[in-house]
C-alpha cells in the first residue's frame, strides 16, 4: 500500500503534466467523476462540511485500522477537490492522516487558483478528514 506521501507525489506529478489551469480544472472534474460515492443515507447535515460554498458530504469508516472515506458534492470542481483529498488519505491509518502534511495542495497550485470561498472550503475539508482521523485514533488507544 502506498504512503500518503507517495500518493501526494503522484498527484503533484499528474498536475505538472498540464500546461494551464483550464486543463487542470478539467482533470479535477474527471477525478470527481471517479470519486467513491457516499451512500444516500450519509447525505445529511450530520456529514456536511461546514465552511464550503457548495455542499460537500464526507463519511468515514474504519476497517482493519485503516480509514476509508466516501464523499460527494453538488458542484463539479468541489467534487474534484474532495476526490484529490480522499485519494491521498483514504485507506490510511488514523495516525498517518493526523501526521500528514498537506503541502502538496500548495505544490499543485490549487489554493491560489480557487476563489476565497472555495479555498476556505478546501481548508474545511482537510480539517474534517483530520477530525475523523483523531476520532478513530482515540478509539484505537
Amino acid at each position: 500500500m502506498q504512503t500518503i506521501q507517495e500518493i501526494q507525489e503522484e498527484i503533484i506529478d499528474e498536475f505538472s503534466m498540464f500546461d494551464d489551469w483550464m486543463q487542470r480544472y478539467e482533470y479535477m472534474i474527471d477525478l470527481g467523476k471517479s470519486l467513491p460515492l457516499i451512500e444516500e443515507q450519509y447525505k445529511t447535515d450530520e456529514y456536511i462540511i461546514k465552511g464550503c460554498q457548495s455542499k460537500v458530504w464526507v463519511h468515514a469508516d474504519m476497517e482493519n485500522e485503516k480509514i476509508h472515506f466516501t464523499a460527494d458534492s453538488d458542484a463539479i470542481i468541489t467534487k474534484g477537490i474532495i476526490a484529490i483529498l480522499i485519494r491521498a488519505f483514504s485507506g490510511q491509518s488514523p495516525q498517518d492522516i493526523i501526521d500528514a502534511d498537506t503541502a502538496f495542495i500548495d505544490e499543485i497550485g490549487l489554493k491560489e487558483h480557487l476563489s476565497p470561498t472555495r479555498a476556505n472550503g478546501l481548508v474545511s475539508m482537510i480539517k474534517q478528514i483530520k477530525l475523523y482521523a483523531v476520532a478513530y485514533q482515540t478509539q484505537l488507544n
